[in-house]
């Protein structure tokens, strides 16, 4: 749709210009002619502006490009340099992280952006390689059991690029309200786990010995029962580094404590010769971009890479729209969470296409954009433009690093994962979701990552079950020098049915799962009030929903209560919950006088009822 766009706008463009020469050819220069032609361009303008709009809707770039000020552009170049300066060490140790040679990080680093530049509607999320999303690939690929570095890859590619369809179907079928599927603690609580699980694959390069376990707290065994055999001089370069960049980011917040850290261990390891001390150094990095490889597949590990792409595409997308909405937030726009969508697909299919793996918002990239007031996405541009001639013409000096610094870069980066902070908050407000939090931690440095987020998911399920199946109720009631309907606290009261009348709110849909629940708390409010009540009026507002268990229900309470001289009322019942009713022949079973679009009109039919009958009562 986009390039038929496109080509329709260039046939419009050629057609004018050349319809344009034939009349101006043919005849002669006259005001009259000259004032049609005039308005013909007039047209055509108008034309062009209309498709203009409509492709900006597809191509959020055309808007910037067409509102961008002159005075952005040093702020731009300037963020974007800065961005390329902290993205370049970053995406070294990230690479590592999902099990791929340093270099490919920067594949993955540079064309994303610009595919995001064109198609994202965030002003300043960079799209880049990010630790959450590493540690998930290396949970997809490991299992694949790859024998060479080239197959490695060949299974990334393929990862990313369904990854990155998946991601465009998503848009395309406007599914962005995925960003909304996992709750704020589970990604709390997920991206603490990650931050543990990082640091614990550090453990052996920080410490210069091997680790054997997939699982942290096997980690953190290993490397115990290794310390004797650590490195001291590997051990004490790690840690420097990873104070100097904790004291740069609390004293020199705009200069980019990565890129220092990474050449200043780099630095030192050349002049003083650390590599032939057993420090292990980077090693030599091919420039430019290789060739393209993508590896024959069988059925099982296409379907495991399908099932694994799937689970990254939606926890990726949740913590990138995250960063984004922030920031959006933060500079007051708003975004489209189905281009969003279409942006991150571009973003890895380019980056699979380039030998990459899979990106998605990278928090610290964008929060150095956003410091350094990056207005516009050219920052994406400038910053690919940075990389890639580091990767093209200045890739011998990265054989100087030290892993050990890459390894520290990789421990503050999973630090500041961390947040303890808003733990403790969502302990106050509420000690459920906290331990949902806690148990989606557990499960990522136990069990995995991709079993983490089912349990996560599954324990969210259960808690709005619960909250669902036992929900709030109240009954509300006419009080003596009080206007209108207040809620009555506590079950059961007298004076809620002062004139025959109870008004009963159930603060959740009506379902198979608390249908029963409610029928036995309507039997025991009724039951506990003195006088009986002659009419209960059922508050639906709060009921969006109704199913054919619950309606059966109904069904059967209004027999019930008509056996012991009470009458149902519905009042404010609306869009489905209203469409079940009619679809089950309950509303004509009640009759269209025992449903009310208020509560008002419910209570003066009731009252009128009852002038009209008054001796009628509880049989």
């Amino acid at each position: 749709m986009i390039l038929g766009g496109l080509g329709g706008l260039a046939r419009e463009c050629f057609g004018w210009i050349m319809n344009y020469r034939a009349k101006t050819q043919r005849t002669p220069r006259k005001k009259t002619n000259f004032a049609i032609c005039l308005t013909s361009g007039v047209n055509k303008i108008r034309v062009i502006g209309t498709m203009m709009n409509f492709l900006s809707k597809y191509l959020p770039c055309l808007t910037d490009i067409r509102s961008y000020r002159r005075e952005w552009l040093m702020r731009d170049i300037a963020a974007g340099v800065s961005v390329a300066a902290i993205a370049i060490p970053v995406s070294i140790a990230y690479a590592q992280l999902a099990g791929f040679k340093p270099v490919v990080g920067l594949y993955a680093s540079i064309l994303p952006l610009v595919a995001y530049a064109i198609f994202g509607s965030s002003r300043q999320l960079m799209v880049n390689p990010d630790s959450a999303t590493c540690a998930m690939i290396a949970a997809v690929l490991h299992p694949l059991a790859a024998q060479t570095d080239q197959q490695y890859i060949g299974f990334s590619i393929v990862l990313t690029i369904i990854a990155g369809v998946l991601c465009l179907v998503g848009g395309i079928a406007r599914l962005g309200f995925v960003a909304d599927f996992l709750s704020y603690p589970v990604l709390v609580g997920y991206l603490n786990g990650i931050a543990l699980s990082i640091i614990g694959s550090q453990l052996g390069r920080l410490l210069g010995v091997s680790i054997e376990g997939h699982e942290f707290f096997e980690q953190v065994r290993d490397a115990l029962d290794k310390l004797k055999n650590v490195q001291p001089l590997t051990i004490g370069l790690g840690v420097a580094i990873i104070v100097l960049m904790f004291a740069m980011k609390r004293y020199a917040r705009r200069i980019p404590a990565p890129l220092v850290g990474v050449v200043a261990a780099g630095v030192l390891a050349w002049a003083c010769g650390l590599g032939q001390h057993g420090v292990s150094l980077l090693g030599p990095v091919p420039p430019g971009l290789p060739s393209l490889h993508i590896p024959k597949l069988t059925h099982p590990q296409f379907t495991h890479l399908a099932m694994g792409a799937l689970g990254v595409v939606i926890v990726s997308f949740c913590s990138g729209m995250l960063t984004a909405r922030g920031f959006a937030a933060k500079n007051h726009y708003d975004l489209d969470a189905n281009q969003e969508f279409i942006a991150f697909g571009f973003a890895n299919i380019t980056s699979g296409l380039s030998s990459g793996f899979m990106v998605t918002g990278a928090d610290s990239r964008t929060a150095i954009n956003d410091m350094m007031g990056g207005k516009t996405q050219l920052v994406g541009v400038v910053a690919a433009a940075s990389m890639a001639v580091v990767l093209f013409f200045l890739t011998g000096p990265m054989a100087y690093v030290p892993e050990t610094a890459l390894a520290g870069v990789l421990v503050v980066g999973a630090v500041g994962l961390v947040d303890l902070g808003t733990l403790r908050r969502i302990s106050r407000i509420s000690p459920v979701e906290f331990w949902l939090s806690i148990i989606t931690s557990l499960s990522v440095i136990t069990v995995g990552v991709f079993p983490a987020i089912v349990i996560a998911i599954s324990f969210s399920m259960l808690n709005i079950l619960r909250n669902m199946s036992r929900p709030h109720e109240n009954i509300l009631a006419r009080m003596p020098n009080v206007s209108g309907l207040i809620e009555v606290k506590g079950f059961p009261v007298s004076c809620a049915s002062g004139q025959g009348i109870v008004v009963y709110r159930f603060d959740a849909p009506l379902l198979f799962f608390n249908c029963d629940h409610f029928k036995g708390r309507v039997r025991d409010i009724l039951g506990g009030i003195s006088p009986a009540p002659r009419h209960l009026i059922f508050d639906a507002e709060a009921s969006p929903l109704l199913d054919t268990t619950a309606a059966k229900m109904l069904y059967e309470l209004n027999k019930e209560l008509a056996q012991q001289g009470i009458s149902l009322s519905i009042a404010r019942c609306q869009g489905r919950f209203l469409g079940m009713l009619e679809r089950s022949g309950l509303a004509g079973f009640l009759g269209a006088a025992s449903l009310f679009p208020s509560i008002h009109l419910a209570i003066e039919a009731a009252e009128k009822q009852m002038r009209e009958a008054p001796h009628e009562g509880r049989k």
